[in-house]
């Protein structure tokens, strides 16, 4: 009896770990969802980095509790699912509401970005975000844009002169 009750505190502690450590977390409700369609959302998270697991609802509450988010409690109810990444905040945000927006059954209940408890729409707006590879090229194309414009006016400045001059 002793063991099942120390292996439950390792779960627990194990759970309040990840939500403490992880970049973000989401949870889900994947009520509805065949075995196919858990098999490829699950491909989708891991080739992101994204671990996707399914725990207990009793012992996610203990270990919301252990990592002082006691308020994801209301969401863990019925079937729960939960993606925690350590590396890229956006990418299971991103990838679970696209699958999502393609398999209704999917449902988005909760997160934690960062330490913080998120809304709803604040995942999904998270979501729609570009991912780190796009920021950085629209960014760099704000910062062409003065160099690339300051071309254009000397270039049209010297066809200006050369018609002046012909």
């Amino acid at each position: 009896m002793s063991t099942i009750i120390e292996q439950k505190k390792q779960v627990v502690s194990e759970i309040a770990t990840k939500l403490r450590e992880s970049e973000s977390t989401v949870l889900v409700d994947y009520r509805g969802l065949d075995v196919a369609e858990v098999t490829e959302l699950r491909k989708q998270l891991r080739e992101a980095g994204v671990e996707f697991k399914v725990y207990k609802n009793t012992m996610s509450r203990r270990a919301a509790e252990e990592a002082e988010l006691s308020e994801l409690n209301e969401a863990l109810v019925g079937p729960t699912a939960i993606a925690f990444s350590n590396d890229d905040v956006i990418a299971p945000a991103k990838i679970l509401n696209n699958f999502a927006k393609e398999h209704e059954a999917l449902e988005i209940k909760a997160g934690v970005i960062q330490g913080s408890i998120a809304t709803l729409d604040q995942i999904k707006e998270l979501a729609e975000l570009p991912n780190y590879e796009g920021l950085l090229s629209m960014l760099l194309s704000v910062l062409q844009a003065p160099m690339r414009d300051f071309a254009y006016a000397t270039k049209a400045v010297a066809e200006q002169k050369e018609e002046q001059g012909a």
